[in-house]
């Protein structure tokens, strides 16, 4: 539990690096002239949009809110050479990668869960399990983030039933048990205003 405790989001430092969470999801992040870099993504929720803002404020990096094309709320940064680390470690060959060394602590699962996170719905009823969204457009990132949930011991070690909707345009990695789900929530921390129904520590109220 000391360990559990030193990775939460509630006892670590923010960091810039907490930024990778937005990645885990469907987060775009752009370079320019190899000396700065804008991070950006569309949510589906204004509560999200204001709760990553936050969180990206926190961490010394300004974010406006404002709409998307599609009308959906976009978090965007202006290009900062403080955010160049980042697109760095998540860029190659002009694709998003998950860098080798990626750790799940719980302020990068925050993010995370912020950008994509929800309670797992089917036919139309709640059920008990927490998913973490991934980014339809890059799957060469799904594998290695399956794996880095692994790591953090909130998926199985072995199967491939923790990953949802790969034959849709909402894929996601599927957290469920409750040992797993009290994990994740002491990880996450507390949710931001609006978010609790959305929220896994939500998951945990509801009777077996």
């Amino acid at each position: 539990m000391a360990q559990l405790s030193f990775y939460s989001a509630d006892a670590s430092q923010p960091r810039v690096a907490d930024l990778a969470g937005v990645l885990c999801a469907h987060g775009r992040i752009v370079s320019f002239a190899s000396s700065a870099a804008r991070l950006s993504i569309v949510v589906d929720e204004p509560w999200r949009a204001k709760a990553l803002a936050e969180e990206f404020r926190i961490r010394g990096v300004a974010a406006t809110l404002s709409r998307a094309e599609c009308g959906g709320p976009l978090v965007r940064t202006a290009f900062r050479s403080d955010l160049l680390g980042l697109a760095t470690a998540w860029t190659a060959d002009g694709a998003k990668r998950v860098p080798d060394d990626l750790l799940l602590t719980g302020s990068v699962l925050r993010l995370w869960a912020l950008a994509a996170g929800a309670r797992e719905r089917q036919d139309g009823k709640r059920r008990r399990g927490f998913l973490l969204g991934l980014d339809p457009g890059e799957q060469a990132t799904h594998q290695p983030l399956l794996r880095a949930l692994r790591q953090a011991g909130l998926l199985p070690v072995s199967g491939s039933g923790s990953v949802v909707g790969v034959r849709t345009d909402a894929p996601a990695l599927r957290i469920a048990g409750r040992a797993r789900l009290r994990r994740l929530v002491e990880l996450v921390g507390d949710a931001p205003i609006a978010a609790e129904p959305a929220w896994p520590a939500s998951l945990l109220a509801v009777s077996a």
